[in-house]
């Protein structure tokens, strides 16, 4: 984990490694949950008989399933004190590389691409890698925008340098 004292410190933060999370199984019942939550309950991710003779040899969790996973992954990797509150501000760009079957661990490792005052605190961009215990490819790459919203407001012409100074 990666800690933070402010907002403004992450403006420091382009090109700092966060680290790797935990492992994550993704069981069938996590799986099934999801597909009820999203009405997509496609054979290939909730029946474990007909997926054994499907192309992955078995269920495979939702892509967006994985996707949705960004947020607590990322909070395990990153802490930011001093936040009013963090917003999933989007994503610039999503590739789903590999499956995740049913009973596969995951885990995620991060690095900050980019951080920028914005009018409600800093804009940060996330370069996150989810990658499937066992295997060599990964089973998404995405790049996260984050927006944290200090306890105080930070000026618009803070650079990495001057938020030092105030930090």
């Amino acid at each position: 984990m990666t800690t933070f004292a402010n907002p403004a410190a992450l403006l420091g933060a382009v090109g700092t490694d966060l680290g790797i999370t935990e492992w994550l199984e993704i069981d069938q019942n996590r799986i099934d949950s999801f597909a009820r939550a999203t009405g997509d309950e496609q054979w290939i991710h909730v029946d474990p008989a007909r997926a054994a003779t499907g192309p992955f040899g078995g269920t495979i969790a939702h892509g967006y399933l994985t996707l949705s996973l960004l947020a607590p992954l990322t909070a395990q990797l990153l802490d930011v004190h001093n936040v009013q509150m963090a917003i999933n501000y989007g994503l610039d760009r999503v590739r789903f590389l590999q499956p995740v079957r049913s009973g596969s661990r995951v885990r995620a490792s991060a690095s900050v691409t980019s951080a920028e005052v914005v009018n409600l605190g800093v804009r940060v961009g996330v370069k996150i890698t989810v990658e499937i215990d066992g295997e060599s490819k990964p089973a998404l790459i995405a790049d996260l925008i984050v927006l944290f919203a200090g306890t105080t407001p930070i000026a618009p012409n803070t650079t990495a340098d001057t938020a030092k100074e105030t930090s």
